[in-house]
């Protein structure tokens, strides 16, 4: 019988119930979301961004090893496939504009995809990092699911290539806002292609934030971008 009144023993006990660290994490989300609706949804305000700090602290405060977080938490993990489908429902709403647009989204695809690849991999290898730590960065801009499996087939290491793919898609969902402002990109559908492009899921949910158009092309590009670099990245990694 453990004295509950003993914060030790509290967190014990809090970390042993299944769905402990599933209400974690989505109300690590949830104070993320709100701290972002209350700066107006400024790029900085990432509702992903901060989740990740809240959850990260708490499992370094309480020393409690992330094989056990994940035992409570992969129900989110499972629900990554259905909102990733879901997806589908701004591509189909901007469907005739998509469908006017291929050869554009086809071109910015292929040029995206390879420059995503050779610059990630190129700058790594101009630094002397190893072929396993640059076949790992390669497929940093593709959804994890698909950048950890492209990563183990090259002879990367999959977990590493989760935790840049994370990094990119934050980064990204950071920059793409105030670097399009910079650059006088005003058209939606470009903005969103482009971060979906360059940072996958976490890029769409910004771009989804910010214009429902910027969203679908995003989601497109998202998925897209998942199969065009499992294509391109062991070509490019040969030539490289």
């Amino acid at each position: 019988m453990r004295n509950l009144s003993d914060p030790s023993q509290f967190w014990i006990y809090l970390a042993e119930q299944p769905l402990f660290f599933l209400v974690l994490t989505v109300l690590a989300y949830l104070v993320g979301d709100r701290i972002s609706q209350a700066t107006g949804r400024h790029p900085v305000a990432n509702p992903v961004l901060i989740a990740v700090m809240i959850v990260g602290g708490v499992l370094l405060l309480t020393g409690t090893p992330h094989a056990r977080y994940f035992e409570g938490a992969r129900f989110v993990h499972v629900l990554l496939g259905p909102a990733t489908v879901a997806l589908a429902l701004p591509i189909i709403r901007h469907r005739a504009l998509i469908r006017r647009q291929w050869r554009a989204i086809l071109g910015a695809m292929v040029i995206g995809a390879g420059m995503g690849v050779i610059s990630a991999a190129g700058l790594a290898k101009a630094l002397g990092l190893s072929a396993g730590t640059v076949a790992s960065i390669a497929p940093k801009s593709v959804t994890a699911a698909i950048a950890m499996g492209i990563s183990e087939q090259l002879g990367g290491t999959p977990p590493l290539t989760a935790v840049l793919v994370i990094s990119t898609g934050i980064l990204g969902a950071i920059l793409i806002t105030p670097l399009m402002n910079l650059i006088r990109v005003r058209d939606y559908a470009a903005r969103g292609f482009a971060a979906g492009l360059a940072a996958h899921g976490i890029g769409t949910a910004r771009a989804l934030q910010v214009n429902e158009k910027a969203g679908a092309h995003a989601a497109l590009a998202m998925g897209l971008n998942g199969l065009v670099t499992a294509l391109l990245a062991p070509l490019l990694l040969m030539l490289l």
